[in-house]
């Protein structure tokens, strides 16, 4: 590695260096460590309900005692805004992908969203409880973490516009059509398609409301 001096925009020498940049091990350490602490909070949540998950459950999956996961995370509930941020970070992911390939009409469209999100939302209880519902007392996630829900958002609301669903009711009735069988798929068969079954027929009844 050579070093190299360039002007600032001070008129200053700065001295750079060239080539590859040294990996920061400690932190990359760091984070592995939080990412298993997520992981086993997860595992947690999905045994014991998301509302009982305990430091001490959650330190001993990861061979901790549990004062130690306080040097990664300042609280339970800064557990959960990890977990949350998470979550929502996972599901934009899967939405920027959802117009590969384009969908052909307006119709197609909404029945794509509606199913991405039905079926996220439906593989994993505990998460789509911490995603959708106030399931943990006093919790509210950060700004950082709440971000990828406002982005969902954000995109959905577009893509709605480039088919002329621009009012805010029509996208309010959308997210609660899906949610709601959502919900009911949750609550009601577990597991099976009861309600997976009625999706289509929902946005079909929903594009035909707004002359699709």
């Amino acid at each position: 590695m050579q070093d190299h001096w360039t002007i600032g925009r001070d008129g200053s020498t700065v001295l750079t260096m060239l080539g590859t940049p040294k990996r920061d091990r400690q932190t990359e350490r760091r984070e592995a460590t939080r990412q298993e602490i997520l992981t086993a909070a997860w595992a947690t949540a999905r045994v014991q309900g998301l509302a009982q998950i305990t430091l001490r459950e959650v330190a001993d999956r990861v061979g901790m005692r549990a004062p130690s996961l306080y040097s990664h995370f300042a609280s339970k509930n800064a557990i959960y805004d990890a977990m949350f941020g998470q979550a929502w970070g996972e599901f934009l992911e899967s939405a920027l992908a959802a117009d590969t390939p384009a969908p052909r009409t307006a119709r197609s469209a909404l029945r794509r969203y509606a199913r991405l999100f039905f079926d996220f939302a439906v593989a994993d209880l505990a998460r789509h409880q911490l995603m959708n519902q106030r399931t943990i007392p006093g919790f509210v996630p950060s700004e950082e973490s709440y971000a990828p829900a406002v982005a969902v958002i954000g995109l959905l609301r577009e893509r709605m516009a480039s088919y002329g669903i621009s009012r805010d009711q029509d996208a309010d009735l959308f997210t609660a059509i899906v949610g709601g069988l959502v919900n009911q798929q949750l609550a009601n068969d577990p597991g099976g398609d009861r309600y997976a079954r009625l999706l289509d027929r929902a946005i079909d009844m929903y594009a035909d409301n707004l002359g699709l």
